[in-house]
């Protein structure tokens, strides 16, 4: 979360009603850019998400789900895991807070930090990439297996890694100018720059399918193909973190190598963080072993689009909701939760969290409902077109389905885990990193070995909402330890109660106006997407007349969030 943002909350502190009336025209005037900044970057997270499915369905319509598509995504992960591992956690964790304090805090006003800081986050980030590449087979090797049958694949994964691998440099770079730039309170650029990226990759994604030969299975794709899909998206990546540089310079920031690293005190901050990393971590070893499973089904069903494609394809639609709503009023919420931490004011902070709760909650639940609903007939709309049909749309459209219903608990424990940091707490969300992702490791591999090949990765899916569930309810119990009492007073509960009925009562709705016009109309795009608005309207329309009528009062709080 960017530090200048949080004056924009729309939570007012304790005080500030009062002294509004007081403060002077240039402090109402510095709101409103602050607001209109605000404005801008959550306009830019938008755009960048619209961009980003429109890239997706591109790439699906290239690739397809099936096996062909998870050589190209499985070693586009991998960059973003060892850059996750290598400095990520570390530069946000550490040495982010860091640079804000030696602005503040040193006579040169934190230049000479700023200097050593991205000289120390480029090496690591240069040695880490070389050695990265130089041992991509091992790489890959955690995430798909090497067999006499999947050897091909394995080979065409590896030589896209081998293009792609470099992509960790400069998300590094990205990182860390990014937050030079916030640590000035220029924060647009960090928030736009990240459409560049989906703009080239949508050329590029639209140049293969205008001059290229779609390739059906593995052997069929060419090395120019290899070459312009490795090379175009690396060169995406690489823009979105150029493009920072004009900026940077224009903020004032001029970079000169600095080595003199000793005695900064970034070794005993970065031991003071280990519970940060060790989170990181957690998370990023469920992802190799489920990404490893899926793999393996891929390589059993090479064309049926259930494998780990499939599965990413289904979690990023998953995410959107939370993505937009949950994380946005997260951004507003934890400066006024750690101010009420930071005072003692636990009563404050459990009202906090209970409104969180049930203001996301009138979004998220019946987001949820509607993947559950009517998750095949977004697959196909979305993704049956190039190289993948409605056959091999399918399966994405019941992991869409299997996911649904888990977006309800993976945001209501995103939501309480701000709840400990909001203490300055990193051990605890670790152990509740840890017990997810041992739940989700054990359930997965249940679902590998018991499951047949085309629905192994749909439970996974499953056994991923199953696994936040489990999160949640520990979660929960810790934090009531912590806050001294419940987050709920009745009110939650009800709340929930009504958002669940309201929803699922709609989902039945949209369900049945769905197929309704499905035995009506033909197969295709124009009828799919007639079947799938028929769907969400009337599951739309079902859940805000019922909401109303059993008196949902958050409705009308999600807007402003007031």
């Amino acid at each position: 979360m960017v530090e200048g943002a949080k004056t924009t909350t729309g939570f007012p502190l304790a005080g500030e009603r009062a002294a509004g009336r007081r403060a002077p025209r240039r402090a109402k005037a510095t709101q409103g850019g602050l607001a209109r900044l605000s404005l801008l970057m959550a306009l830019g997270t938008v755009v960048s998400r619209a961009t980003g499915l429109i890239r997706q369905v591109l790439q699906a319509a290239v690739l397809g789900t099936g096996l062909l598509a998870s050589t190209y995504n499985t070693a586009n992960t991998v960059p973003t895991s060892l850059y996750t591992l290598l400095i990520g956690g570390a530069l946000n964790a550490v040495l982010v807070p860091q640079l804000v304090r030696a602005r503040s805090t040193q006579p040169d006003g934190g230049r000479a930090y700023e200097q050593r800081l991205v000289t120390l986050v480029l090496c690591v980030l240069g040695v880490g990439t070389a050695l990265a590449v130089w041992v991509a087979p091992q790489i890959v090797g955690l995430y798909m297996r090497d067999t006499p049958e999947g050897h091909e694949a394995f080979e065409l994964t590896v030589m896209f890694a081998r293009f792609l691998l470099p992509q960790i440099f400069f998300y590094g770079l990205f990182s860390i100018l990014g937050q030079v730039l916030n640590a000035r309170e220029k924060f647009g650029a960090m928030m736009w720059t990240p459409v560049l990226n989906n703009l080239v990759l949508i050329g590029m994604f639209g140049a293969y399918l205008g001059l290229m030969t779609i390739p059906d299975r593995v052997e069929d794709i060419t090395a120019t193909q290899v070459r312009l899909l490795g090379l175009g998206t690396t060169t995406g990546i690489a823009l979105q973190a150029l493009a920072l540089i004009p900026f940077v310079r224009a903020a004032g920031f001029r970079f000169r190598p600095r080595f003199d690293w000793r005695g900064t005190g970034l070794g005993k901050s970065v031991h003071a963080a280990k519970w940060t990393l060790l989170f990181v971590l957690a998370n990023q070893v469920a992802l190799t072993v489920v990404t490893n499973y899926a793999n393996a089904a891929d390589q059993e069903l090479p064309q049926a689009g259930a494998g780990y494609s499939a599965y990413t394809y289904a979690q990023t639609i998953w995410m959107l909701p939370q993505s937009i709503v949950t994380v946005s009023l997260v951004t507003a919420l934890l400066p006024r939760m750690s101010k009420a931490a930071a005072e003692g004011r636990l009563p404050d902070l459990r009202a906090d969290l209970s409104r969180a709760l049930r203001i996301t909650g009138v979004v998220i639940v019946p987001a949820g409902f509607l993947f559950l609903a009517l998750g095949p007939q977004i697959s196909t709309l979305l993704f049956a077109h190039g190289a993948a049909d409605t056959a091999s749309a399918e399966p994405l459209g019941h992991m869409l389905q299997a996911f649904g219903l888990g977006l309800i608990p993976f945001s209501a424990q995103y939501l309480l885990l701000r709840g400990f940091y909001a203490f300055d707490d990193t051990r605890t969300p670790f152990f509740m990193a840890a017990w997810i992702a041992g739940v989700n490791i054990a359930l997965a591999t249940v679902c590998h070995v018991l499951l047949p090949a085309r629905w192994a990765v749909t439970g996974m899916a499953a056994a991923y909402t199953l696994s936040y569930l489990a999160g949640l309810a520990l979660t929960a119990w810790l934090l009531r330890k912590k806050l001294g009492g419940h987050l709920d007073d009745g009110g939650l509960r009800r709340t929930y109660a009504k958002l669940l009925f309201a929803a699922g009562l709609a989902a039945g709705l949209g369900w049945a106006a769905a197929r309704a016009c499905a035995t009506t109309l033909h197969t295709g795009t124009l009828p799919t997407a007639l079947t799938l608005a028929a769907g969400t309207v009337a599951m739309a329309l079902g859940y805000l007349v019922l909401a109303r009528l059993m008196g949902v009062s958050e409705l009308r709080s999600l807007p402003g969030l007031r």
